[in-house]
């Protein structure tokens, strides 16, 4: 694997309880790339990632860059209405860094909230209360607090209205150019993949493209993806 590659993936595939649900996937990953990962429901996008961050077993290869820090933010996240816990003692139960004085944690973490534009207030509010887009830039403060290499999002947009899915995806974006970090998302929206993406990698349990947004994101391929009646209907564009 060369210096400029972050991630490289050979051959992987995936069964669980005896069903296949990746099938011989293969591509690499550059650093500083933005990678938007396609494909309908059940393709296995979800799956790939768990299998990318070593949750399911899996055959093929998956090679990290050595003393890579990986970040991921879950496609749902959600808490119980009546939960107690407040958005300060959420981020201090998932610290990884438990041996830091609370103090320094917490201003490491005002940091990271400034960065995704929360103040700190919303530490005292219980995080239940939060709404999908206040949720949705805590977990990626959350992810951000070990100072990853690349970070992972699933659907980052899911549950957030529309006015507010530009806005989380100006501020990956934002992440990606500031900190250098290298972006794995699935997503649904091709306008924003052409957008913010400069690979694209299409799964429907196997790999049916890979390449720059402009070259694989034609009808003639979309309609292999997704079929010709499915894909327009799901995106209707």
């Amino acid at each position: 694997m060369d210096a400029n590659t972050i991630l490289k993936v050979e051959n992987l595939s995936v069964a669980l309880e005896g069903e296949t649900i990746i099938n011989n996937i293969s591509f690499d990953v550059k650093k500083n790339d933005a990678l938007a990962i396609i494909g309908p429901n059940g393709a296995g996008k979800t799956v790939l990632f768990r299998a990318l961050l070593g949750l399911v077993p899996y055959k093929g290869i998956i090679e990290w860059m050595p003393n890579i820090r990986i970040g991921y933010v879950p496609q749902k996240f959600s808490f119980h209405r009546e939960s107690p816990l407040t958005t300060k003692e959420f981020f201090l139960l998932q610290n990884k860094n438990f041996w830091l004085p609370v103090n320094q944690d917490i201003e490491h973490l005002n940091h990271e909230l400034e960065l995704v534009g929360l103040s700190s207030d919303i530490l005292a509010r219980p995080i239940a209360e939060l709404s999908g887009g206040q949720l949705q830039r805590a977990l990626i403060a959350w992810a951000m607090l070990n100072h990853p290499d690349a970070l992972l999002f699933d659907e980052p947009t899911a549950g957030i209205d529309v006015g507010g899915e530009e806005t989380i995806y100006n501020l990956i974006h934002k992440l990606q150019n500031e900190r250098n970090i290298t972006v794995l998302l699935i997503s649904h929206d091709l306008n924003i993949i052409y957008k913010y993406a400069n690979q694209v990698l299409c799964i429907n349990k196997d790999m049916k493209c890979n390449g720059a947004p402009i070259d694989v994101l034609k009808p003639e391929e979309l309609s292999k993806l997704y079929g010709e009646g499915a894909f327009y209907h799901h995106h209707g564009k």
